[in-house]
């Protein structure tokens, strides 16, 4: 058996710096622009593997559970990469696979500490529930991650399995999700064990509300709802009490793979029976190590590094009602 069992995307990352771009503010709008019909150099490159099925699976196995993703990959060289990597990280691959594309990313960095991606999802979207193997889905949780299209329907399947079988699961919707707004996420939302999500993806689920409302509303069908609000830290509420994360002033390279590594670490920190308070801690110290380098995996803790973070380092965290 698993303690737990991912479910999302899986792509081959490429993270691109170019020189300085143009970069245009209208209000609290930022633009970037590059001119027509010209060449870009480009100063930095780098290769790896993303998507939030992987990068969640990697972080949960360093974290020292025993770990599987399931999603749908091609045939291709990422495909070969992304399974590479997850045997080496310990990570059991209990997904689909065919010919096609897996899913690529293109990611531009250096845009004041930010990046823009370009994403091409291949064959993530096209998990079928006949690429599942229900009766062998046996683990303590499951994390699900954004799914679209075809995949997002075997995500509902997925979640009915999980209900049904008493397994507990976090999931982690995307804005592609959250647009859709909460009707259409009814049947995973309903009854999830931990809701974790950014600030704009709360908005479109509850409205343009305070923090304290849109945790409340959004705690009626989650028994424990995260609100992450980039450098202003997380907001967390399971119907008694409200934690603030305090984030501490780190150099940040890139953020790619923050949300994943800060959920993750969360998750991880409940499945091994830590308070919600130190698992908010333990969500933090993963995504501020992993903020302070290039891609989504590569600063992921290990269980022993997290531990002692955990004893030493320090966090601040308001607690109190709403």
């Amino acid at each position: 058996m698993h303690d737990i069992i991912t479910v999302g995307s899986a792509t081959e990352d490429v993270f691109i710096g170019t020189r300085n771009p143009e970069i245009l503010k209208h209000n609290s709008l930022h633009e970037v622009c590059y001119p027509i019909g010209t060449k870009i150099l480009v100063d930095r490159i780098h290769f790896c593997t993303g998507g939030g099925g992987t990068n969640t699976a990697v972080s949960f196995s360093r974290l020292g559970l025993r770990t599987a993703y399931l999603g749908k990959i091609g045939d291709d060289k990422s495909a070969r990469e992304v399974l590479s990597e997850l045997k080496n990280e310990n990570v059991d691959f209990i997904g689909g696979s065919e010919k096609g594309n897996t899913g690529y990313s293109v990611i531009i960095t250096g845009l004041e500490k930010d990046r823009t991606i370009l994403a091409y999802k291949g064959m993530a979207d096209d998990l079928k529930p006949a690429d599942v193997s229900f009766g062998k889905l046996k683990a303590r949780w499951f994390y699900f991650s954004s799914m679209i299209g075809q995949s997002f329907e075997t995500l509902k399947k997925i979640a009915a399995y999980a209900k049904k079988n008493r397994i507990k699961y976090a999931f982690n919707p995307s804005t592609y999700l959250a647009k859709k707004g909460i009707g259409y996420l009814k049947e995973i939302l309903t009854d999830c064990d931990l809701l974790v999500l950014n600030r704009e993806e709360a908005q479109l689920l509850a409205g343009k509300e305070n923090i304290n409302n849109m945790l409340k509303k959004l705690q009626e069908y989650a028994k424990i709802v995260i609100i992450t609000d980039g450098k202003n830290g997380a907001y967390a509420y399971n119907g008694i009490e409200k934690y603030t994360v305090i984030p501490r002033k780190i150099n940040v390279v890139e953020t790619t793979g923050a949300g994943d590594a800060f959920a993750s670490g969360v998750t991880a920190g409940i499945i091994k029976g830590k308070s919600l308070e130190d698992s908010l801690r333990l969500g933090q110290f993963n995504a501020e190590s992993t903020i302070a380098h290039i891609g989504a995996k590569n600063n992921l803790l290990k269980s022993g590094e997290a531990e002692k973070l955990l004893k030493t380092g320090h966090i601040r965290i308001h607690t109190g009602g709403i």
